[in-house]
């Protein structure tokens, strides 16, 4: 018999606008005894069934709904069908040769709270990040093979999310034969070297690729600075968008080495660009105090939030960081500027680049807003999947 997890009076208004989290903080009692990710029956507190969801017994995200249809089965069909439904969303993508890198699947985006996949060539990266995923690890593995046939499967269940949700890191091969080295992908005119097995989420910032397109239509003849470039992805958009020079900034030794030689794979002169190894705040200012200045600036620097705890350093660090940048830009020099922590929401995030201005004594304007790219959709009922927020700014030239 499935077991109940029953909501306090009046905690069922988020379930009844399909947003698919209970905490714990919303439940009056469990009834039976499931097992970390095991499906359950979720209730109000007058026994009215909203969903089934996976249950999770050391998440304070307690239960994640699964599907809002008390009557449908979290089986076998179910996961072929949510998985070919993520996957026919990307199929012009699947069918583009020019990009060979996409998402297949966004987690609670696409229905499937936990589930990562990101496609790089002929290998799928997955990312099983929560309780209820990794209760359906062999389900979700037997059904991405029936639809991808000819994919080999690896694993990057390696981030500290799952510590919350009482599960081990995981990595490694599921499925098909070892992954080389480096896997080649294509993203429009450029070619990029990944490391599916050590880089950065599942090997490369896929959600970036409409935003580097951007800056591609906006380098041509300027200087560019790339702070926290890691392994190089708009500093390769801004040169084959014509930027006379680049200089990459970033604190690894081992991601710039291979930021060089995705630099070096696209054929730019080697004159057209450099790399630094340094902490971005302090390579700023030493920047700045030797009178450096460029045309464009990108900042994308990881993300500074991980709790509500922490948002309001890392609100100071978001200030700190664009000041900088904004006092390097030359007169009409552009900033794009990123946040990709989800807990800082845009529109904060717009007044804390309105601010570095102001400290910066630069007037500056928004020329657009940027988001995540389009394989990376975002939920109406789930507003937290929108975490990727940029802005181009352009400083007004003084008169």
């Amino acid at each position: 018999m499935t077991a109940s997890v029953i909501l306090k009076p009046g905690r069922e208004k988020s379930l009844r606008r399909h947003h698919p989290w209970i905490f714990t903080g919303a439940i009056a009692q469990v009834s039976g005894h499931p097992q970390s990710g095991a499906t359950v029956v979720v209730r109000s507190a007058s026994g009215e069934p909203f969903g089934l969801g996976s249950y999770s017994p050391h998440s304070q995200i307690r239960v994640r709904l699964w599907t809002f249809n008390p009557q449908e089965a979290i089986d076998r069909s179910f996961w072929q069908g949510r998985l070919q439904q993520a996957i026919a969303a990307r199929n012009p993508l699947l069918q583009d040769s020019s990009q060979t890198a996409t998402r297949l699947v966004a987690a609670e985006s696409d229905r499937l709270p936990g589930l990562i996949v990101d496609r790089y060539d002929r290998t799928l990266v997955c990312q099983l990040l929560t309780a209820g995923a990794e209760f359906w690890r062999d389900t979700i593995m037997a059904s991405l093979v029936d639809l991808l046939p000819g994919y080999r499967l690896y694993e990057r269940s390696d981030s500290d999310v799952r510590a919350k949700e009482g599960l081990p890191l995981r990595s490694g091969l599921l499925y098909g034969d070892e992954p080389p080295d480096l896997i080649e992908i294509q993203e429009g005119p450029i070619r990029v070297q990944v490391d599916v097995r050590a880089g950065h989420k599942t090997g490369f910032y896929l959600d970036q690729r409409q935003n580097r397109a951007i800056i591609t239509t906006l380098a041509a003849q300027k200087r560019v600075l790339n702070c926290f470039s890691y392994t190089g992805g708009f500093s390769l958009a801004a040169l084959a968008g014509g930027a006379s020079h680049v200089l990459n900034l970033d604190s690894s030794t081992a991601i710039l080495k291979l930021s060089a030689q995705n630099h070096q794979l696209n054929g730019f002169a080697s004159d057209r660009y450099d790399h630094l190894e340094g902490d971005a705040f302090q390579v700023l200012r030493q920047l700045r105090e030797q009178g450096e200045q460029f045309d464009l600036i990108v900042l994308d620097p990881p993300k500074f939030v991980e709790s509500k705890a922490h948002l309001e350093r890392a609100a100071r660090g978001y200030k700190d960081i664009n000041r900088l940048a904004f006092l390097l830009l030359r007169s009409g020099g552009l900033l794009a500027t990123f946040s990709c922590s989800g807990l800082l929401e845009a529109d904060l995030f717009q007044k804390i680049v309105a601010d570095a201005a102001l400290d910066a004594q630069r007037e500056a304007q928004v020329l657009q807003r940027l988001g995540q790219a389009s394989d990376h959709p975002t939920l109406l009922s789930f507003p937290e999947g929108f975490y990727l927020k940029g802005l181009i700014c352009r400083v007004i030239p003084i008169p």
